[in-house]
């Protein structure tokens, strides 16, 4: 695979604070918006946010489809019941002092972020999106190497499951 991903699916119950959030914190633009009438009833509205190099991340919202619960937990992580930086979606930052400001920007904002991890490649910060679903940014410190093959450390686990 040599063109990385187009978009990655995920579902909302509440789209108008998904969009505040996106675009209005993060800085993802919308790209696409759509409305879909499902024939056997409900609608789906979806829209697409960039977040660079031509991928997106793509959020759903059903509203009375037959079949789809109106109260699933669009986090994922708890309803599996398992910490909240297992499943989680990280971006990339161009640099240290990007990621550096990027955090500033988001407290400034109101988001709660995480303090600055170093994960021996890159350092990250991580927070929730309003629907519950572990975010990440991170800005690379050098490109994986044989080293990082059987690698063995020691860690602790996310709070919130």
């Amino acid at each position: 695979m040599t063109n990385g991903f187009s978009h990655i699916g995920v579902s909302t119950h509440d789209m108008e604070r998904t969009i505040a959030f996106y675009e209005g914190v993060l800085g993802f633009p919308r790209v696409a918006e759509e409305l879909l009438h499902i024939n056997e009833g409900g609608t789906l509205r979806q829209i697409s946010f960039d977040v660079g190099a031509q991928q997106y991340i793509v959020f759903m919202q059903c509203t009375g489809v037959d079949g789809i619960s109106s109260a699933y937990d669009t986090g994922i992580n708890q309803a599996l019941g398992v910490p909240a930086g297992m499943y989680h979606y990280a971006f990339r930052e161009s640099s240290v002092d990007a990621l550096k400001a990027k955090r500033a920007q988001f407290a400034e904002k109101g988001v709660d972020v995480s303090d600055i991890i170093d994960l021996r490649t890159s350092l990250a910060f991580f927070f929730q999106d309003p629907n519950g679903l572990q975010l990440e940014f991170s800005a690379t410190l050098r490109a994986f190497d044989e080293t990082d093959l059987g690698r063995t450390s020691h860690a602790s686990i996310a709070p919130g499951a």
